[in-house]
């Protein structure tokens, strides 16, 4: 049988195992289990189509073999046109299916916690992590996803030191993860008096929300600490101890929050960014034995690697990792991402297919 065919069937017959799943009555009385198997099929639906389609597709090819064998011209014709447009279908078919069949990222659909600090270049360098910042955002807004401050180091020239959001929305993950690494900036700095230019960087780090399932802190591991936020002065001065700075003992990972409403907010705030960067500091240990193999892929996300040079006077950006140059730094910066993200996205699925076909 056609290997292709029998994984297709695999996936098919998942799908019918989990359609009587979500059928038994019984299920309604365990809605983990129900939430479990509804985002299991959803995510195997595509392929499940696509499994109908392609045995539709051969059952259709072989029937216009046999009715090329009629003694009918006007059979034979018809059967002809039929078999060229299906055999060349196919191969398109195909591709698609083994691009579906490649093993999902199981972080692809989850929110993120994006890091964005100021590197190379003093007051330039958080300038320009401002400007990413903003970039984000706008991109954020065009997605239709939501940004949420959990702590922020501002600069006193403009910009940040340190600025960490949650991007909340659909499939968030699956596009921002390969913006991890550091952004390079060349352009003449305000501050530049001769009209040089100037090359800064910031890094960002991009990491999967992930809760307490995934990633389990003992309480007894975390020391919390409160203290007065730092406000805008006047009315808006916090007179109560209302930031949190949360510390994970064993690694030494420290989080912050004073934007939110409450103490109570700022520390769920922290905690979320502390269950992430602890989730990731065991997820780097965990890969580091890979790292030459990491380095070779699109979104390694190794913060010391120039991923993608910013050119201000010359109106370009370049993505290092693809050897893609766009010229329309402008339109970049205020948020029109998706022509950059889609050509990684089709560069990694590209990777991964090769590596599939080898392993095959």
């Amino acid at each position: 049988m056609n290997t292709l065919l029998e994984r297709l069937e695999t996936v098919e017959k998942r799908y019918d195992e989990l359609t009587q799943i979500l059928m038994d009555p019984s299920i309604a009385n365990d809605v983990s289990k129900m939430t479990a198997a509804s985002k299991e099929q959803a995510s195997l639906e595509k392929a499940y189509n696509m499994c109908q389609e392609y045995k539709s597709l051969l059952d259709g090819i072989e029937e216009a073999k046999e009715l090329l064998k009629e003694s009918d011209p006007e059979i034979r014709e018809m059967a002809k046109e039929e078999y060229e447009t299906l055999t060349k279908r196919q191969p398109e078919l195909e591709q698609e299916i083994q691009l579906e069949l490649i093993p999902k990222d199981p972080n692809d659909d989850k929110n993120v916690i994006m890091e964005i600090r100021g590197a190379a270049g003093g007051d330039e360098g958080n300038i320009f992590a401002g400007d990413l910042f903003r970039m984000y955002s706008k991109y954020a807004e065009s997605q239709g996803w939501k940004i949420e401050v959990n702590e922020a180091q501002t600069s006193e020239a403009g910009g940040y030191s340190l600025i960490a959001f949650t991007v909340s929305g659909d499939h968030v993950y699956s596009k921002l993860k390969y913006e991890s690494g550091s952004h390079r900036v060349q352009r003449v700095p305000k501050t530049e008096s001769q009209g040089r230019i100037q090359t800064s960087t910031a890094t960002v780090l991009v990491m999967p929300e992930v809760d307490d399932v995934e990633v389990h802190i003992d309480p007894k591991d975390l020391r919390v600490d409160t203290y007065r936020s730092s406000g805008a002065g006047g009315q808006h001065i916090n007179k109560t101890d209302s930031a949190v700075r949360i510390t994970h003992l064993p690694t030494g990972i420290v989080a912050t929050s004073q934007d939110g409403r409450s103490q109570h907010d700022n520390r769920d705030k922290a905690m979320q960014t502390l269950r992430a960067r602890v989730y990731q500091y065991f997820q780097d240990q965990q890969t580091s034995a890979l790292e030459t193999e990491r380095k070779s892929k699109v979104g390694s996300g190794d913060r010391s690697e120039k991923i993608r040079t910013y050119n201000y006077p010359q109106n370009r950006v370049t993505d290092h990792r693809i050897g893609l140059t766009i010229q329309q730094l402008d339109k970049i910066m205020d948020g029109k991402l998706d022509d950059i993200i889609q050509a990684l996205i089709n560069e990694d699925q590209r990777l991964k297919l090769l590596g599939e076909q080898n392993d095959n």
